[in-house]
């Protein structure tokens, strides 16, 4: 049985420089707490710009929690990530993040693949919801930030 995908997409209304930068620059800024490792308020995450980088929060009292690894940063246009927040690298799926000018011209279409669940075995589907779940709780805050 092979789990598919989790696909999201939406417009944001700015060009694609912003839209890649608040994701991956400014995340502290919009990133709710409650889904962090630490849950902890004033988290900084931090995506290490270039391949091989950490993606990771570090709490106000300087603790650092790893949340995944940067496969590509291809700023303004695509990003692509390992992703295991709270959970063992080797449990780690991949997200890529793609920023392209949406049709009208006025802004950017953001596509979001959070792919490999099947590796997971027999906790790829759950694993898969709850990741659903967690996109749910995230991204509007994104949107919000961006006045999507």
């Amino acid at each position: 049985m092979t789990t598919e995908p989790l696909e999201l997409s939406f417009t944001v209304g700015c060009s694609d420089e912003e839209a890649f930068d608040t994701f991956a620059v400014r995340t502290s800024l919009w990133w709710p707490h409650q889904h962090s490792f630490s849950g902890q308020d004033g988290i900084t995450v931090t995506f290490e710009p270039f391949p091989g980088g950490r993606i990771y929060e570090r709490t106000p009292g300087g603790a650092e929690h790893d949340w995944g690894e940067v496969v590509a940063w291809e700023r303004p246009r695509r990003l692509l990530y390992l992703w295991h927040l709270a959970t063992d690298r080797s449990d780690a799926t991949e997200v890529e993040v793609t920023f392209t000018d949406d049709a009208s011209g006025q802004g950017t279409l953001v596509a979001i693949t959070h792919r490999g669940w099947d590796r997971l075995g027999d906790r790829g589907a759950a694993w898969r919801a709850q990741n659903h779940d967690g996109w749910s709780g995230v991204l509007p805050h994104y949107r919000w930030f961006l006045k999507a």
